[in-house]
C-alpha cells in the first residue's frame, strides 16, 4: 500500500508499551512485512494484518490506510504464539 506518513493509535501504544516492542520494529513490519489477511469492511479504513521479522522476534501488525490522507494507521500490535499460529506465523490453526 502507498502511504506517506504512519501514526501509531493509542491503542497500539499502549500494547508496544506493555509488549516492550519499539517503533522502529513495528516501522520495518509494514515497510518490509508480508500482507498476510485483508479486512476490507474495517472501520474507519480497511486494514491488513502483516507480519514480519525484526532482529530475532516475529510481529504482527494491524494496520488501517487511510487513502485520503495516504496515512498508515498502527492498530495494534503483537507477538504471534504458535498456540494459535502455524509455524511461520502465517496461517492460523484451525479451531
Amino acid at each position: 500500500m502507498k502511504y506517506t506518513s504512519i501514526e501509531f493509535s493509542a491503542h497500539a501504544v499502549q500494547r508496544m508499551f506493555e509488549r516492550e516492542i519499539g517503533a522502529d520494529a513495528v516501522i520495518s513490519v509494514v515497510q518490509k512485512g508480508e500482507f498476510i489477511a485483508k479486512y476490507d469492511n474495517d472501520t474507519p479504513f480497511p486494514s491488513v494484518l502483516m507480519c514480519g521479522d525484526y532482529e530475532d522476534i516475529t510481529l504482527h501488525v494491524v494496520v488501517g490506510f487511510d487513502t485520503e490522507s495516504d496515512t498508515a494507521r498502527i492498530i495494534t500490535v503483537y507477538v504471534p504464539s504458535l498456540d494459535l499460529w502455524e509455524d511461520g506465523y502465517k496461517t492460523r490453526k484451525k479451531k
